[in-house]
């Protein structure tokens, strides 16, 4: 992993003045007790700082467990300094306007903050929220009135270190859907294929009429670490496409499959990840398919849904298009029908359902998780489109 030093330096400085500043609070309104646990907490929180920078985490040697280690040890430096930083900012808030009863604010503000940060790692992420869409097209064929597509993405099963019971409800969960088709929007890893391996078994148990379909992720090209050489970074690659087929997955790498009803088709188009990064630019709808514009009713799968409107919106007629990728930052503020989340700074659909004229995109928030293990107001999703003639 490489250290930008500068950044942890300030960080450090910062953290260090945050806890002069407690403990010095803390020891003249009498609380001393408080104030050593405060500088145990520091010590803790530095220490894990200290080890993070220092974990090759960027290296394909290094272990899946060794990786999750530094992702907790990283989210536990942030969960403690967080709070104190706004319970801090509260307090002294409280201070210039020269109100006492901002102090007590202060602790309640920092209590809510530790809380909700750890209730978004250890609890949110083994929920499960079933998402029903319902979706009605003028040009839908007759025989597929009603047709039922379980969409599944970002399962990054790298997070769960090789725990299956939360990856074993989710799978239950699809099948106990009864979809016509399973679809899977990609990042099935978050850094290598051995990641899956745990989870072979369970992959293999998802059913539909129609089978499952798939697409690669951003992340599924092992991109995330430093590899010895391209063929080992390749034949790694080669292993997860291998294990979806294995699974009986159908994976769909610019290439696409007709699902018949008697005389009735549609056409399911997987295009490889195509996002706003240069390296990032492999799927292309026409490529995957040469009727892109054909009278047939299409569904695309792809990762990133930056690609509708770089990609499918100006080169095809593509019906529906199914993405994933965003998590929604893993960071979501929902009020009744209105929702925030931070992703929408840069992606302008991140996360539901979007249209443009006669088309349309969804944009499932995943499961998974990568990064922070934390989804706060996230719950992993599990969407099921039901088709509709209009």
């Amino acid at each position: 992993m490489k250290i930008h030093w500068l950044g942890l330096i300030v960080v450090a400085v910062l953290c260090i003045a945050i806890d002069v500043f407690i403990c010095r609070r803390l020891r003249r309104s009498g609380y001393r007790w408080v104030a050593w646990f405060n500088g145990a907490l520091a010590v803790l929180t530095a220490a894990f700082a200290t080890a993070v920078a220092v974990m090759p985490l960027g290296e394909a040697s290094t272990p899946n467990s060794t990786f999750v280690a530094g992702q907790y040890m990283l989210y536990t430096f942030f969960a403690l300094v967080a709070p104190k930083v706004l319970g801090s900012l509260v307090y002294g808030l409280g201070r210039l306007i020269k109100q006492r009863w901002m102090t007590i604010c202060a602790f309640i503000v920092a209590a809510l903050v530790f809380g909700v940060m750890w209730w978004g790692a250890v609890v949110t992420p083994g929920k499960i929220e079933v998402k029903e869409v319902e979706m009605a097209f003028d040009n839908l064929p007759d025989a597929f009135d009603g047709y039922r597509i379980v969409q599944w993405s970002d399962a990054h099963l790298g997070t769960y270190n090789g725990r299956t019971a939360i990856v074993e409800r989710q799978i239950q969960a699809i099948n106990d859907l009864h979809p016509d088709v399973i679809c899977f929007t990609g990042d099935l890893v978050s850094r290598k294929t051995e990641e899956a391996v745990p989870y072979y078994g369970l992959l293999s148990m998802l059913r539909a009429p129609d089978g499952v379909f798939s697409v690669l992720g951003n992340h599924d090209y092992d991109d995330y670490v430093r590899w010895d050489d391209e063929k080992a970074k390749l034949d790694d690659r080669k292993a997860l496409c291998d294990m979806q087929t294995a699974a009986g997955w159908k994976l769909l790498n610019n290439s696409h499959a007709v699902i018949r009803r008697g005389d009735d088709q549609i056409v399911i188009i997987g295009t490889e990840n195509y996002g706003d990064h240069i390296g990032d630019k492999r799927g292309n709808i026409t490529s995957a398919y040469s009727g892109a514009r054909d009278g047939n009713f299409k569904i695309e799968l792809q990762h990133n849904p930056y690609a509708w409107r770089a990609n499918t919106l100006p080169n095809s007629n593509v019906d529906l298009m199914l993405a994933g990728h965003t998590h929604a930052w893993q960071l979501m503020l929902s009020l009744g029908n209105w929702r925030w989340s931070p992703a929408s700074l840069r992606y302008p659909e991140w996360g539901g359902e979007y249209r443009e004229g006669n088309q349309r995109l969804y944009v499932n928030i995943g499961t998974g998780m990568v990064g922070p293990p934390m989804r706060i107001g996230t719950t992993p999703e599990i969407t099921v489109i039901t088709l509709k003639k209009k």
